[in-house]
């Protein structure tokens, strides 16, 4: 596999609570991994947050006894969620926080994807862009009702209230999904900075590009930007050698 990852603090933010990781190679039973998140609960907290997260997972993902995917990243999240509720709950200075998170890996031709929250994952092929995870949020869920229509909703106020985060509640509910790939795929991992900034052909016509996976990375955060960077903008791409 191949990755590039850049997080940046955007134009209006003067804080990044955004975290991103990545590997090319094995972490513990998987063979490789690429996690991005999103921290909540004030500027402090909420980059203490996303750190956290990424630390715990990792760790628990090196040491996991578990071989199959799905079973390794649901231990992994779920102790996250334990560490990350138990020390917003302990300290004051921690009151609120959490994290969104979403996590992905491949094995065997198959991308397997776990998330909370409204940090995406897509993955692009020669024709079309598909959004993979299912976000957790106020407004995603009166679009899947009905109540509200996309095009209502990419302006609605409320679309950063988000219904499920790592930390928020004792209980954690992760979606998982198991894509199997062609190998010409492209993924894409990033958190809602860039998505409530670039629309999705816009992301589209830059991962189908025949530029650098670097190249790609940097001008998607640079698009955000452009178009008003409201929040911390984080992306990660991975494509097959």
């Amino acid at each position: 596999m191949l990755s590039f990852a850049l997080t940046d603090v955007g134009v209006k933010r003067s804080m990044n609570q955004d975290s991103v990781y990545v590997s090319d190679t094995p972490v513990g039973a998987l063979q490789n991994l690429y996690i991005v998140a999103d921290g909540m609960g004030g500027e402090l907290a909420g980059d203490y947050a996303s750190n956290r997260c990424i630390e715990v997972v990792t760790q628990e993902i090196s040491k996991c006894p578990e071989i199959q995917p799905i079973k390794i990243l649901e231990q992994a999240l779920q102790r996250a969620n334990t560490v990350i509720h138990g020390e917003a709950i302990s300290d004051p200075t921690k009151k609120g926080m959490g994290t969104t998170i979403v996590v992905a890996t491949v094995l065997n031709s198959h991308l397997y994807v776990a998330n909370v929250g409204d940090s995406r994952l897509y993955v692009a092929n020669k024709t079309k862009l598909t959004q993979i995870t299912k976000d957790h949020s106020v407004v995603a869920e009166l679009v899947r009702t009905g109540e509200l229509d996309e095009d209502d909703a990419k302006n609605d106020n409320r679309k950063n209230m988000i219904t499920r985060a790592i930390g928020a509640e004792e209980s954690l509910v992760v979606d998982y999904f198991d894509v199997k790939l062609r190998g010409t795929e492209k993924i894409l991992l990033c958190s809602d900075g860039l998505t409530n900034m670039v629309e999705d052909k816009d992301i589209f016509k830059i991962l189908k590009s025949t530029d650098t996976i670097e190249n790609k990375v940097t001008e998607l955060v640079e698009l955000a930007n452009n178009n008003g960077g409201k929040d911390n903008v984080s992306t990660i791409i991975v494509e097959a050698e």
